[in-house]
């Protein structure tokens, strides 16, 4: 199924956002939808159609009038990413966070880490939480790897390009 989803995808020249996290990928992917739904034909992942097996069936969906696509991948062991990404093969990417959820397969948080960002091997931007220092300090020392990838942080101290500055709670 992986394979012929990924031959599938190789059809398209539309943008694709790969999102990936410990969680929070499913509301960021609807969120996103929710923006853009008005200007733009989306594709997306059914609900939280982000496994092995999911990503594929939700890849299958592209079609010819879609002008964009959003994608959630999530992984549990080590391995499971570089085949996603084959099949995504995102141009944009966004990392929610770094969590605890889907530890297990993973010798510590680092590795976990490293498999995560996999899916953005080939992304031209990425956006992530500068308030994750293990992603923000993994992310800028990659930068030399990638220094066409553009890298968009968002957080609530002053040295992100989004800064949050005043957080309202709804009582």
């Amino acid at each position: 199924l992986q394979q012929l989803a990924v031959h599938h995808r190789k059809q398209f020249s539309i943008p694709v956002i790969g999102i990936t996290g410990s969680n929070g990928k499913t509301i960021v992917k609807e969120w996103l939808n929710a923006l853009l739904q008005y200007k733009l034909k989306i594709v997306r992942s059914p609900r939280s159609y982000n496994s092995q097996l999911g990503v594929p069936l939700s890849v299958w969906g592209m079609q010819e009038h879609h002008e964009l696509a959003i994608f959630e991948a999530g992984i549990t062991r080590p391995g499971e990413m570089a085949l996603l990404e084959k099949v995504v093969r995102p141009t944009i990417g966004l990392i929610t966070n770094l969590g605890a959820a889907h530890s297990e397969g993973f010798s510590g948080q680092a590795t976990k880490l490293q498999e995560k960002l996999l899916l953005f091997q080939q992304v031209n931007c990425l956006v992530y939480c500068k308030d994750h220092v293990l992603i923000h300090d993994q992310l800028r020392a990659s930068q030399q790897a990638f220094p066409e990838r553009r890298l968009i942080s968002w957080g609530r101290s002053e040295g992100a390009d989004i800064w949050l500055k005043q957080e309202n709670t709804i009582a």
